[in-house]
């Protein structure tokens, strides 16, 4: 939709404002709204965190993920008592505060719907007479970038109570704020229910292609691909004899991991850090792991002469399986060519063997049979995990050689078409969002004029 621009600007002073139209000011936000900040009350005093007397709503950053999706805020995700009110600096503040926080990501935003008090992650700004909460809040979101660039700190971002002093905001009359608003909630509106009509989009195709994935490793290809293959057409089927897939084609077996590989090992679990090295071959952990690949961007590194040494037991081969069994437990995949020779650290290593497809291996740990079987043996509170002692006798559908690789390829067809979907409607998803921000600060900004747009 093409916007009509404001007759008449003039210079802001302000780098990232530019230009502004005549008649509106630019002012520190400070100036418009109050500026109050909080506090965490004393974790060593039980009274300020008895779960039965935490009634008082306080925004932390245990609320980010709320925050980023919501332009409102009624509840939270950790409460304090009347008492942990009163031992600390916290204090409670009115409904419509805009919330915005100053630590890990920066300027996220919401308004309160109820009075509730905020930690010393989180700066409450209390609208004056000159401003509504609506647009304080829309502003913030148009100078995201520009918060960006007063942020400092390595582990944790931050932005000094200083630099949040010093921020300028351009301010249109009240009548235009509601005015632009409005329109904003209208527009931005739309936008979301598109986005989440295509992230349900997402959700069918990652849900049809674990379907296709468990349907294909307990049952065998479709009939189509199966005679293009040269494979028996719907196979008749027997009791699998296992709870983790009911029934599977009757010449097939089912057969326990250490039954389909003779060589099932750990990584190094022992203080694998004392091997990393700036430079080498792959060191893999937890992590670099995805389903069905492996991702060696920020790799850890460690020396040949290790690898080969005293770390040779986890040595890497091409072809062997890595399992993950620390965090994310079960996510499989095959070590391909180029990182022969490069090591693991605490996760299961399967090695290849002629009577199986790791391909086709690592789509059945990764289908529903195999994450069945981690779920029922997988311990911690923290992060999830299992012992490779469980592991070796999880049982899988055993097809024949020649019908695993089949059934592997078939595999990597068919899931390439479903990501390549899944990957147009994100690239569209990540437009509508890139969209629906340069909207916001384009109207917040002064850039376009939507005070007589109507829909």
């Amino acid at each position: 939709m093409k916007f009509p621009a404001y007759p008449r600007t003039k210079p802001s002073g302000i780098e990232w404002l530019g230009e502004v139209p005549e008649h509106w000011t630019v002012i520190k936000v400070k100036f418009v709204a109050k500026m109050e900040s909080g506090h965490t009350p004393s974790k060593s005093e039980p009274a300020n965190w008895i779960e039965d007397d935490c009634v008082i709503p306080w925004v932390s950053l245990n609320d980010t993920k709320h925050l980023k999706e919501n332009d409102f805020i009624s509840d939270t995700a950790v409460k304090i008592s009347e008492e942990g009110m009163k031992n600390s600096s916290a204090h409670l503040l009115p409904a419509g505060v805009v919330v915005f926080t100053r630590d890990a990501t920066i300027g996220l935003t919401a308004i309160t719907t109820c009075p509730a008090a905020v930690s010393q992650h989180i700066i409450a700004w209390v609208p004056g007479a000159k401003i509504t909460a609506k647009y304080l809040l829309l502003s913030f979101k148009a100078m995201q970038q520009y918060l960006d660039s007063f942020t400092f700190g390595s582990t944790l971002k931050t932005i000094g109570m200083t630099d949040v002093r010093k921020l300028v905001m351009p301010v249109p009359s009240f009548a235009e704020q509601e005015a632009i608003a409005a329109y904003l909630d209208r527009a931005t509106g739309r936008l979301d229910r598109l986005v989440a009509k295509k992230q349900e989009l997402i959700e069918r195709l990652k849900e049809k292609r674990t379907a296709l994935i468990s349907r294909t490793v307990t049952r065998g290809l479709p009939p189509a691909a199966a005679c293009a293959a040269g494979l028996p057409e719907n196979p008749p089927l027997k009791p699998s004899g296992v709870p983790w897939f009911d029934e599977c084609p009757s010449h097939w077996q089912t057969k326990r991991l250490r039954h389909i590989s003779d060589i099932i090992v750990v990584g190094v679990v022992v203080n694998p850090s004392s091997y990393v090295t700036d430079e080498g071959v792959a060191f893999l952990l937890g992590g670099d792991v995805r389903k069905m690949q492996i991702d060696t961007t920020d790799c850890k590194r460690c020396s040949p002469e290790s690898s080969n040494g005293p770390l040779v037991k986890s040595r890497l081969n091409a072809g062997d399986l890595v399992v993950v069994r620390v965090g994310y437990p079960g996510v499989a995949a095959v070590v391909p060519p180029e990182l022969e020779g490069g090591n693991v650290a605490s996760m299961m290593l399967v090695r290849k063997h002629q009577r199986f497809c790791s391909q086709w291996l690592a789509y059945t740990f990764n289908s529903q049979v195999g994450r069945d079987q981690v779920e029922i043996v997988q311990y911690g509170a923290a992060q999830k995990q299992f012992n490779i002692s469980h592991a070796v006798d999880f049982a899988f559908p055993f097809p024949p050689l020649p019908e695993q690789a089949a059934i592997a390829a078939y595999l990597d067809s068919e899931t390439a078409k479903l990501d390549a979907l899944v990957g147009k409607v994100e690239e569209a998803v990540e437009r509508l969002q890139e969209y629906r921000t340069a909207l916001i600060t384009a109207a917040v900004t002064g850039k376009i004029d939507v005070r007589g747009v109507l829909k």
